[in-house]
């Protein structure tokens, strides 16, 4: 056990680093069989704020013989103290040093937080290679795990798809492996044979001459050839919370959490969520109840957020809205509904979750003309956007939030000036209301963020804008912006570069990143402590091109290096949506017409919808 009391006074909020929360869980770490420990890449408010870390605490805490505890990226004036006092890494329920524990978990949520894991990993003294490493496992889980080359030759094994059944399958074999005193490679190799394991070690990789992947092939008669995702069937039968800790501090997303599905029937061809999640799985009505009026006695919170892909394709959302507001209303606790869909967006629904307090309204559009929007699968139309955002405006509403892309495949610059076009647009739907009945003070946010090519997309195969490309758009669009009720921000040009390099990376990555941590990249997400230059000079020192994993374009025939991961959907309908986008041709979302993606497969034959 760690001793921070000596310096805890001197960093900005003590409270990220002392534990003991209401709800926060303390067993006798001599009394488990296992200590694994939730390790979030990114502060304590923003780590706090992910729904993965609660059900996975509280489902590996649900058995006698495991003990999860959480760990998170020290802020930079508590790294300096903890260097400076020879503190490793430590947990914040028991802070046990990192370095005790059996296994350590890490989500990969962004690829802008690889740097803090291998800061982390140093912070733990634990060798970043793992063939350099002992004693504890380092495992890693998460969205960015479909791709998980860049940082393959740091992390033991990887977790694929959802975690709830196949870390309690990891946790049997690691029970048993611990008391047979078989080599650390046994341990790896029970796993590997598990669904949805990848343990990197046990495959072999090679280059063709102009750098593009060769084979992957397995060295080990345990290790697939590919590895499937795991996915939770029922989501009814699956754990999920009734006690969420509650921090001390202000958090990102300081509210109840309700997970309505896991999916998307949309189809959006640059969503990799959209892709990994599928096929559909709902919960029910009567469930969702029984959770959220659980959390509420548990929690205190005074918000409730529905979450999900696009929550409003909930099909029961109607009355689950009604279900809710009838215990919500009478303890004036909010109900907040994120992922609106703007062609399903309703008065009936609008009245519903505002009638605690009213919350504002984000669409996104995505694009900003028609044409693009095909391109993107979208699938709605600049009727949808004026009807959508006229309604709120005639119901008492002043305020909206549009987010866009910029940099995205086939764009042109008319595709960015009709951003600013469909902003006035929508600001004329506001105009159009009758003076008497508008809430005043206008305010129309449009957010741009730069389209990165992801892995298991349509659009994987496709070239990512240059910095200087899409800096050039950034500027198009806002010297075009001229209404003055209409705010524009946009996103970093080059930090959407560097999370495009690791993004679409291979194993060759994993020694920038190491490098680019002793140089002192870390909280790469964060402004304060970004450099673009730092980063140019570690690829340079590295020998490494950056541009080879970004603005190039791939063919169908280069072997991927994600290609031996499996998220349910095929090459071939990927292929298609691909050529689809570029002959600007829409497809159904799922529950118009099923459209062949291979998920079905999940729900023994069937989508699960």
């Amino acid at each position: 056990m760690v001793d921070i009391s000596a310096f805890l006074d001197k960093v900005e909020k003590p409270a990220r680093y002392t534990g003991g929360e209401w709800g926060s869980i303390i067993k006798d770490p001599a009394s488990v069989d296992v200590r694994f420990a939730f390790c979030f890449p990114d502060t304590y408010e923003v780590g706090m704020s992910h729904l993965g870390m609660k059900i996975l605490y509280g489902l590996l805490n649900a058995r006698s013989d495991t003990y999860c505890e959480r760990i998170f990226a020290p802020w930079v004036d508590m790294e300096q103290l903890m260097r400076q006092n020879g503190v490793p890494l430590f947990s914040n329920e028991t802070h046990s040093s990192a370095g005790d524990f059996d296994i350590l978990g890490f989500t990969l949520q962004y690829e802008m937080s690889y740097t803090n894991i291998v800061n982390m990993l140093d912070l733990a003294g634990i060798a970043a290679f793992s063939e350099n490493r002992e004693g504890v496992f380092v495992c890693a889980g998460g969205p960015c795990a479909f791709n998980p080359e860049p940082i393959a030759d740091l992390i033991d094994f990887f977790v694929i798809g959802e975690g709830e059944e196949v870390i309690g399958e990891v946790i049997d074999a690691y029970k048993t492996w611990k008391k047979s005193g078989e080599p650390r490679r046994a341990f790896l190799e029970r796993i590997a044979r598990l669904d949805g394991v990848y343990v990197p070690q046990f495959y072999e990789v090679s280059y063709n001459g102009d750098g593009t992947l060769a084979s992957f092939t397995p060295n080990n008669e345990n290790a697939k050839r590919k590895i499937t995702k795991r996915i939770v069937h029922d989501l009814n039968k699956a754990y999920y919370p009734t006690e969420f800790i509650v921090p001390y501090i202000d958090i990102v997303h300081d509210r109840i959490m309700l997970e309505l599905f896991r999916g998307c029937i949309r189809g959006c061809r640059f969503c990799q969520a959209g892709i990994i999640y599928r096929p559909v799985r709902e919960r029910s009505r009567d469930r969702l109840l029984a959770l959220a009026n659980a959390l509420i006695k548990h929690t205190g919170y005074e918000e409730i957020s529905l979450t999900s892909l696009s929550s409003s394709d909930y099909t029961m959302l109607g009355e689950l809205c009604g279900g809710l507001l009838d215990v919500t209303e009478k303890q004036n606790i909010n109900l907040a509904l994120p992922s609106l869909r703007i062609d399903n967006f309703s008065l009936e629904l609008m009245e519903k979750i505002q009638k605690v307090r009213k919350s504002g309204l984000t669409f996104a559009p995505e694009a900003g003309t028609q044409r693009m929007r095909d391109v993107l699968n979208k699938n709605i139309t600049e009727e949808d956007i004026t009807k959508s955002t006229r309604l709120a405006f005639e119901n008492g509403y002043s305020g909206v939030k549009l987010y866009f892309m910029t940099g995205l495949p086939t764009e042109t610059d008319e595709d960015v000036l009709g951003i600013a076009s469909l902003a006035t647009l929508v600001a004329d739907q506001y105009f159009a209301v009758p003076r008497e009945q508008r809430a005043k003070g206008l305010s129309i946010t449009v957010s741009t963020s730069c389209f990165v090519p992801k892995p298991h997309t349509p659009f994987q195969w496709a070239a990512q804008d240059s910095v200087t490309e899409l800096m050039r758009k950034q500027k198009l669009l806002q010297g075009a912006i001229r209404q003055r009720a209409v705010k524009y921000n946009w996103h970093e040009a080059s930090v959407s570069y560097l999370e495009g390099v690791f993004a679409r990376g291979d194993r060759r990555l994993a020694k920038v990143l190491v490098a680019a941590q002793k140089s002192g990249c870390k909280f790469d997400s964060w402004h304060d402590f970004y450099s673009f230059e730092r980063w140019l000079g570690v690829f340079a020192e590295c020998g490494a091109d950056p541009d080879f994993y970004t603005v190039r374009h791939r063919s169908y025939d280069e072997l991927l290096p994600w290609e031996h991961i499996d998220s349910g959907v095929s090459k071939q309908f990927m292929v298609s949506e691909n050529e689809r986008a570029m002959r600007g041709e829409t497809t159904p979302n799922c529950r118009e017409n099923c459209s062949g993606c291979g998920a079905a497969s999940f729900g023994g034959g069937v989508c699960v919808d």
